[in-house]
């Protein structure tokens, strides 16, 4: 029961104050350095095919799935990419708090309006070249609002104006909204926290992305301890820690 407990204080805590941002906070650190080391190894796994838009998602909640994307949208920024950190978990929405914009009008807006309003919608950040798009008002129905023609073309228009765009989206077994989000966008990666995460829930994951044809770039490995840090890392693999690939 206490980890259960403290799962459900992160969230609470993620949801009132926002993901921790590291990679701003503390950018010499041991902890950024492997966020960085993460966005290369990202960028390297799509030599043939230039990255235009990426799905961050994981197997459950409570994984770290916002902090991870919000850390490597900040390094993908300091090198000048233009980066748009999109708030696609429109059920337990983070971002408007990580970077304290304001969240009245948001993905919700562009996909329920005629026109795509971007000027009141997209928000500056202290991180030069980065840039987010809050989920705005939490709606009654995430998956159908994704899974639209209108969804595309969306898309479509935010990678005409940003180099890069970053969803963070909802866990894949738990609702449909990331499944759909992957077979849209140019990579799929899924966060997973060492030592909570079942091998069989990976496994269902990465089965769920496939269904859809997403492609799946990686996996990002968090909440990993390091005796010679003291602290959490996150490491990245180019395939799936712990699954059977042969299943």
């Amino acid at each position: 029961m206490g980890f259960f407990r403290k799962e459900k204080k992160l969230e609470q805590d993620s949801m009132k104050e926002g993901v921790g941002l590291i990679t701003l906070t503390e950018p010499t650190s041991v902890i950024a350095e492997q966020f960085r080391t993460i966005r290369t190894n990202i960028q390297f796994s799509s030599i043939d095919q230039k990255l235009r838009s990426v799905v961050f998602t994981s197997s459950g909640p409570f994984q770290g799935k916002s902090t991870v994307s919000a850390n490597v949208a900040v390094t993908w920024a300091d090198q000048g990419v233009d980066v748009l950190l999109v708030d696609a978990d429109m059920r337990r929405p983070t971002i408007h708090q990580t970077f304290q914009v304001p969240n009245k009008r948001g993905l919700t807006a562009l996909l329920t309006e005629d026109e795509f309003d971007l000027n009141s919608t997209i928000q500056k950040t202290p991180v030069d070249h980065l840039f987010v798009l809050p989920c705005g008002v939490v709606p009654p129905n995430p998956s159908e609002l994704l899974n639209t023609k209108k969804m595309n073309k969306l898309i479509a228009e935010l990678t005409k104006h940003f180099d890069l765009v970053i969803f963070d989206a909802p866990p894949v077994i738990s609702v449909t909204d990331a499944q759909i989000l992957a077979s849209k966008v140019d990579g799929a990666i899924l966060v997973t926290p060492q030592g909570i995460v079942e091998k069989g829930s990976i496994a269902k994951a990465k089965e769920l992305l496939e269904v859809v044809n997403a492609r799946i770039l990686g996996t990002i490995m968090n909440r990993v301890k390091s005796e010679n840090t003291g602290g959490y890392y996150g490491g990245y693999y180019g395939g799936y820690y712990g699954a059977d690939e042969s299943k």
